[in-house]
């Protein structure tokens, strides 16, 4: 009889096994034939794309510790593949594993720009600023070719419309001429997420993401084209990467961002599991002392989805490792301006062809 086998890393993705969502009624594990089939290397794994038929195009929130009540995600999954995403259990609504299924199963929506258009024009709509990418990467690789975002950004400008960007993508750079026109109405704003300066462990944490120098390189691109540009130093992880929180709000600095943030690591529903997983694989030796700070940041658990505690936890840990972030935020004097500072006052539907021109 097979026995459980720890699944095996697999190049370029973050995830190594592809157990079921929360949903299903069946469960998925690996396991040791007895044949040696776990000792192969596995095969690699194949990006498939399918296209998301969905009917509306902008989500709402009413999460008091978020800055903002809409965004749009052009994709759902993620090919960046972090280990660390907080929006892996998400792919357990479309019937998937949170594991390979959410960096290798990507849909995609190419329909957004039209319904962001037919959006924006129903009758009384408020203009608030509008998050692109909140859930997963609005740049990650498969927008090199189907040009969803860039779209999105198109209808945008057309109708003066703010936007707030968080990529950890040097795709964005693509998308610097129509991000500069809106910057100079104050417009647009792009936060680059940088989750560690050491390039080895970036590689093992977030597989096809841009290098961390990329992402600096993308900072000072943005910044250049006069569009304010933020560092995200997230998700801190304890014991593995928070000793670079310091270290990477200085490189951004000197990129040329002007506003830094930063979150803990979360670990909601399957990804307590996923996560321990690579650490198991790639930091064995840390594994239990990260988790341990995890947890001492959470109250006791891995996870508390508590408004306000989620994202940057409780306990001695946090608040070390906050007064660590605002300490270096005030020395390195970074603006705390967020995307309220946007103007919504400039929204204004372009007339269409066949539209009566307005008398006054």
């Amino acid at each position: 009889m097979g026995m459980p086998a720890s699944p095996a890393p697999r190049k370029g993705r973050g995830g190594a096994s592809n157990d079921s969502g929360r949903f299903e009624r069946e469960r998925r594990a690996s396991f040791d034939d007895g044949w040696g089939s776990a000792d192969a290397e596995p095969a690699p794994l194949r990006t498939v794309l399918t296209v998301d038929a969905t009917r509306t195009i902008i989500a709402r929130n009413d999460s008091p510790d978020i800055g903002f009540d809409r965004s749009i995600n052009p994709y759902r999954g993620c090919e960046h593949g972090c280990i660390y995403c907080y929006a892996r259990p998400s792919h357990a609504y479309l019937g998937l594993s949170p594991g390979l299924d959410f960096e290798s199963r990507i849909f995609y929506k190419p329909e957004a720009a039209a319904l962001l258009r037919a959006e924006l024009r129903k009758k009384g709509y408020v203009c608030k600023p509008l998050a692109l990418g909140s859930n997963t990467d609005p740049y990650q690789p498969s927008e090199r070719r189907l040009g969803i975002t860039r779209a999105i950004l198109e209808v945008l400008r057309d109708f003066r419309h703010p936007v707030t960007i968080v990529s950890k993508s040097a795709l964005v750079q693509r998308d610097i001429d129509i991000l500069a026109e809106m910057a100079t109405e104050n417009l647009a704003v792009v936060t680059i997420s940088v989750t560690t300066v050491d390039r080895a462990l970036a590689r093992r944490l977030e597989p096809r993401a841009a290098t961390p120098e990329r992402r600096l390189e993308t900072i000072a691109a943005l910044a250049r084209a006069g569009v304010p540009t933020g560092v995200l130093a997230a998700p801190m992880i304890p014991a593995l990467n928070d000793m670079e929180l310091e270290h990477i709000l200085e490189r951004a600095r000197d990129a040329g961002a002007i506003s830094a943030g930063y979150t803990m690591l979360r670990l909601p529903l399957e990804l307590k599991g996923l996560f321990r997983e690579w650490l198991e694989t790639h930091a064995p030796n840390k594994a239990a002392h990260v988790l341990s700070l995890v947890a001492q940041s959470h109250g006791g658990k891995l996870y508390d989805s508590t408004w306000s505690k989620r994202m940057v936890g409780t306990g001695p840990y946090a608040d070390i490792l906050r007064a660590r972030f605002q300490q270096a935020s005030r020395r390195l004097g970074f603006d705390a301006r967020s995307c309220a500072a946007l103007d919504t006052s400039r929204f204004q539907p372009p007339p269409r062809s066949g539209d009566q021109l307005a008398l006054f």
